[in-house]
């Protein structure tokens, strides 16, 4: 019953245009009333305590990381870098793309960032070269929502706030599945490229590889610093945000002197935007996660789902159907905050590791990003290539199916997730 409110206030909410953090709170606001113990104070409360959390703290460091990132050169010298050694092959730049996009996630942990860093420096060069666009688009969206899941990774920053479970393990745990998700999308994209008709660039030397490489080597030991310093235990993850944003900025400054004092100024104004933005949602979605807890929705969804308890697979299979269906009217952050306190009791008492769920469903919802009618990055993409939803669509299907598919072998062989996880923890 306290479900159905719920998610039927919030729909509701959305459909008329309300943005998601307001929307949040009409749908807890909605709950109190049901239950007869509506109280503004306790929504400003749960609103402060919401965003009042010291791993969050991670977040808007990341997020200047990102920007210090693109304003610093550090963007730039991976595609340079990534071009130098496969851009010279048949359908180069879209190898370039998804290289460039598993290095970035190793930077930013923002989908959103990443594919919008690629796609305006890429899907101009692929289109002069007779890329389709419609395709090229595709392929830079599907490749920029790795962000979410290689560390550092602002999405398994919140799950583990939410859940308790440790972000150094979630961070840890989304290398092997990140990688596989490339690799399925080089190989997708090896099937496509041969039907396509584009112009190849020049192959470069020997020289000009060594070059390009060593102008990136900078760049390329960003990602290097953040995961060996959270394996070795040096830092916690929201010191290593605070090193990537101290190191972006070092090397924007000093090494690429790209980065001017002015720049600075519009980076962190910049950034300090886009965190209000990601903290107000994290702290209404606390609000209803709050409310969700008190009206015991929790059990509810335990009764509902009981007699699946015994069979973790098929627990596992129902939950991500739910998700993926989730996924494509929500955003990312606020179903992770919404369903995690929802389906977490579930997995436990299935004998689930939270750490393993976390990772699948952060995979699934992170789909979501490039599926109609709420795909964040579908929007990214088209704003930047100048094309509408329905062609981006038309481009993206093929990798959509091949990150479906990644995501069903997570769930039917987890040992891909929990036996790597051993290694790097």
């Amino acid at each position: 019953m306290m479900l159905g409110i719920f998610l039927g206030s919030l729909f509701v909410a959305l459909i008329f245009g309300v943005p998601i953090a307001f929307a949040l709170m009409l749908s807890a606001v909605a709950m109190m009333f049901s239950m007869d113990m509506f109280d503004s104070q306790i929504v400003a409360q749960n609103l402060i305590n919401g965003a009042n959390n010291f791993p969050l703290m991670a977040i808007p460091f990341f997020i200047l990381a990102g920007e210090f990132m693109n304003a610093g050169g550090i963007s730039k010298r991976i595609v340079e870098f990534a071009m130098a050694w496969v851009g010279h092959i048949r359908g180069g730049l879209g190898y370039v793309a998804i290289i460039a996009a598993v290095l970035f996630s190793g930077l930013s942990g923002s989908a959103v960032a990443d594919t919008a860093a690629l796609g305006a420096i890429l899907i101009p060069m692929m289109v002069a070269r007779g890329y389709n666009k419609n395709v090229s688009t595709g392929v830079i969206c599907a490749a920029g929502i790795i962000a979410c899941v290689i560390p550092p990774s602002i999405p398994m920053i919140i799950y583990g706030v939410v859940s308790g479970a440790s972000i150094t393990q979630l961070f840890m745990g989304g290398i092997i599945p990140g990688i596989i998700m490339g690799l399925g999308l080089i190989v997708t994209w090896f099937i496509i490229s041969r039907k396509e008709k584009m112009e190849l660039p020049p192959k470069m030397t020997m020289k000009q590889k060594a070059i390009a490489t060593k102008d990136a080597v900078w760049a390329l030991m960003m990602p290097v610093i953040i995961i060996g310093g959270l394996r070795g235990g040096v830092f916690t993850p929201t010191e290593a945000a605070v090193v990537a944003a101290v190191y972006a900025l070092f090397v924007g400054v000093v090494i690429y002197r790209q980065i001017k004092l002015k720049d600075i100024y519009e980076n962190l104004i910049a950034a300090g935007k886009t965190t209000s933005t990601v903290m107000f949602v994290a702290a209404a979605a606390m609000v209803a996660a709050w409310l969700i807890t008190v009206a015991n929705v929790p059990n509810d969804m335990a009764d509902l789902l009981g007699s699946l308890t015994e069979s973790p697979l098929l627990l596992m299979l129902v939950i991500n159907i739910i998700l993926l269906a989730v996924g494509m009217v929500m955003d990312l952050t606020p179903a992770i905050l919404i369903f995690t306190p929802v389906l977490l009791p579930i997995i436990k008492s299935a004998g689930i590791d939270p750490v393993y769920f976390g990772l699948v469903m952060i995979i699934n919802l992170t789909i979501g990003l490039i599926t109609p009618p709420v795909g964040t990055v579908l929007y990214v993409g088209c704003g930047i290539s100048g094309i509408s939803m329905v062609d981006v669509v038309k481009g993206i299907w093929p990798f959509l199916i091949v990150h479906a598919i990644v995501l069903l072998l997570l769930i039917l062989f987890p040992s891909i997730i929990i036996v790597p996880l051993h290694w790097f923890v």
